[in-house]
């Protein structure tokens, strides 16, 4: 039997193992930590306010603007912070994720429990299932075709590899994750409530002590709200639509529109992407890259997934599509990946064409 510790490698004409063996063998990963989890959040919250400050105290206009898109790249890193708390892998301590996610996910405006139900139960429990993960989900040539043309040309802004910023804010954040209507979120719980009221009032105090920094320091208000409010967002969400949009979509990444053929693809390990980035961007942005381990594990803190990822690839060589990043690869995959033939399993352009 295979040592659920030291596994043997498995050959790619060999058959997967099921996902519970897989897990274990990142079972050494598992292992979290209070001090220096509280520690790198702290920093990154430094980070961001003494970016945000410069955007304050700069002189120069174009300084201003440089910080504030600066601050949006650091709500990415706290973001995958709240990120890993809201799967309770940051610490032991489940009473203490909770606080240092909602904290650490408060400069995203993400409210948390709205984010740990569509993420943790419906992306991480049936991704890439058509009718049911909705991130990124793709449309048919049949569903594409029978939408109005204005929303026709808003699909081909979110996939053309310039719309990640506007597919996140309006697909994902306001319809999804901020007071959302019953047409998006069927049940209601009073954490919804209180966690979209929550990130309202940050936003107020983050708006209003810009305007007062403006005000003290006669400057325009208007300039200090863009650079210091409305470009970090902007460029956030740019952020995380462009991650989740890579992590999920290339032409080796299968959607499946049938629940029983999904559920026999092992698609904890089919249907992620290990992007690798130069000069070690990966570690810069808390190796949310290392993707492929995160869906097989999601106990597995941040700080591990390096070394997960690397086990998985070295006992699993070919079933993990790692894929070095570039922007001719990142603009080709979104040349490539408009719509899906779920008959075919491929990816389509807009006339349906395999590119």
């Amino acid at each position: 039997m295979t040592d659920t510790i030291h596994p043997d490698v498995i050959q790619p004409d060999e058959p997967l193992p099921n996902r519970k063996v897989i897990r274990s063998w990142l079972e050494p990963m598992r292992g979290r930590r209070i001090l220096g989890a509280v520690a790198l959040l702290i920093f990154d919250w430094v980070f961001f306010s003494a970016l945000i400050a410069v955007t304050v105290l700069a002189e120069a206009w174009w300084l201003k603007l440089i910080a504030g898109a600066a601050a949006g790249i650091v709500i990415g890193r706290l973001f995958i912070i709240g990120h890993d708390a809201c799967h309770m892998s940051y610490t032991p301590s489940v009473p203490l994720n909770k606080v240092l996610g909602r904290i650490a996910m408060l400069p995203s405006l993400t409210p948390y429990a709205l984010w740990q139900v569509g993420h943790n139960v419906v992306h991480h429990g049936y991704t890439n299932l058509k009718g049911v993960d909705f991130v990124w989900e793709p449309l048919t040539k049949e569903e594409f075709d029978a939408l109005p043309p204005w929303r026709q040309r808003l699909e081909r802004l979110y996939r053309s590899g310039w719309g990640p910023w506007l597919y996140y804010l309006i697909e994902i954040w306001w319809l999804r994750e901020y007071f959302p209507s019953k047409e998006y979120m069927g049940t209601k719980r009073p954490e919804f409530f209180w966690d979209s009221a929550l990130v309202t009032v940050a936003a107020a105090a983050w708006i209003s002590g810009l305007v007062f920094g403006a005000l003290a320091t006669d400057q325009s208000v208007w300039l200090l709200v863009v650079c210091g409010f409305i470009v970090p967002f902007i460029v956030w969400n740019g952020l995380i639509g462009f991650v989740v949009y890579v992590h999920h979509t290339h032409p080796k990444v299968i959607w499946h529109d049938d629940k029983r053929e999904w559920a026999r693809s092992a698609p904890f390990v089919s249907t992620t992407v290990h992007l690798i980035f130069p000069m070690r961007l990966g570690g810069f942005f808390h190796h949310i890259m290392e993707h492929t381990a995160h869906h097989v594990d999601m106990a597995i803190p941040l700080y591990k997934l390096k070394e997960a990822q690397q086990k998985l690839e070295d006992t699993l060589p070919g079933r993990i599509t790692v894929q070095k990043f570039s922007w001719r690869w990142y603009f080709d995959t979104a040349r490539r990946c408009k719509l899906y033939d779920f008959e075919r399993q491929c990816w389509t352009d807009f006339d349906g064409q395999v590119v």
